[in-house]
């Protein structure tokens, strides 16, 4: 049973975010990062498969909206944690984690995310990591493979941004869009607040997650915790800083483009992210799969069985030392 306060009220205070997934909540402190909420689950005994993915943990990385949290992997984790040691993070801003006044830029989350990952290596004996992340969090994700790539054995991109047509390809790798006259509007409390409200409103998180879903019909489950989710102190810091830029980066072509390790890359056909023109240059490379489905920018909540077998094929072949791109399914991509 999935745990998240299904008889509050959608809009109803309170200081404490609901738990959100079968696994165990755990904690850390990162110097970078600050305190970081992470959930942790796996099978009774390890390798129960007989296959070397079942000894490495994998890490489930949310995306960043103005209610999201580690409830946006649910059915991954309970996919994973019946047979592998499975992790979801609460990025920084989000969850359980810290949502203090600080500037919640790229390197932030990125900070976060080898925090964790360390976590995960030490808690298993120094085990390379598999990790999933969700839209723009593959950005995060893509930075944290090359800052530490001995960490990381591969990389799942789910929907993941940067490569759109009008995706910017300025600056220095390490560069983010972020806009300081946005983000100072944003933090007038008179704008800003009544802007949040709005944002965080039932009507409003139900509008963006039909243009997620690409449809009128979306996880029901999914928009009542997304609706708890953002009414907590400090909920709204992370947003605004997303809102304003600070979390995209400025030319994540070039930055996807420099990842060594297999890479899978998967999304829908349906919504608003679909545009992937610019992955034409990059998915062609033999540590780069991809398989396009026709659902929405999360294809995991409505066809979980295929998303998984899709990733076992990949996960297959790097077991047996085989490059991901014969794994590729073509498809389209506008």
């Amino acid at each position: 049973m999935r745990p998240a306060g299904r008889t509050l009220p959608l809009n109803a205070p309170t200081q404490t975010p609901p738990h959100v997934l079968n696994g165990e909540r755990r904690e850390l402190d990162d110097p970078r990062a600050g305190r970081i909420s992470y959930y942790v689950a796996g099978p009774e005994s390890s390798g129960r498969s007989g296959r070397p993915s079942a000894e490495v943990p994998i890490l489930l990385v949310h995306s960043i909206n103005a209610s999201a949290s580690a409830h946006e992997v649910h059915p991954l984790f309970e996919a994973f944690r019946q047979r592998r040691p499975t992790y979801a993070i609460d990025l920084p801003g989000y969850g359980h984690s810290e949502r203090s006044d600080r500037t919640y830029r790229q390197q932030l989350m990125v900070d976060g995310l080898l925090a964790v990952i360390a976590r995960m290596r030490a808690d298993h004996g120094g085990s390379v990591v598999d990790a999933l992340a969700v839209s723009i969090s593959c950005e995060f994700l893509a930075k944290a493979a090359l800052a530490e790539p001995a960490a990381l054995r591969s990389l799942a991109l789910v929907s993941p941004t940067g490569f759109a047509r009008n995706a910017p390809t300025r600056g220095p790798p390490e560069a983010d869009c972020g806009r300081p006259a946005v983000l100072r509007v944003l933090n007038v409390s008179w704008i800003g607040q009544p802007l949040f409200k709005l944002l965080r409103s039932p009507a409003s998180i139900r509008f963006f997650l039909r243009k997620t879903w690409g449809r009128k019909e979306i996880d029901e489950e999914f928009f009542r915790v997304s609706c708890r989710m953002a009414r907590f102190p400090g909920a709204h810091r992370a947003p605004f800083h997303f809102l304003s830029g600070f979390l995209f980066g400025a030319d994540m072509p070039t930055v996807y483009s420099q990842l060594t390790h297999p890479v899978w890359m998967v999304h829908g056909t349906r919504g608003d992210f679909t545009d992937y023109r610019k992955a034409d240059r990059i998915v062609d490379k033999e540590n780069w799969a991809i398989s396009v489905l026709p659902t929405g920018a999360l294809p995991y909540f409505e066809m979980p069985e295929t998303f998984v077998e899709h990733y076992d094929e990949v996960l297959e072949r790097i077991d047996a030392g085989r490059p991901v791109s014969t794994a590729k399914e073509k498809g389209p991509r506008r």
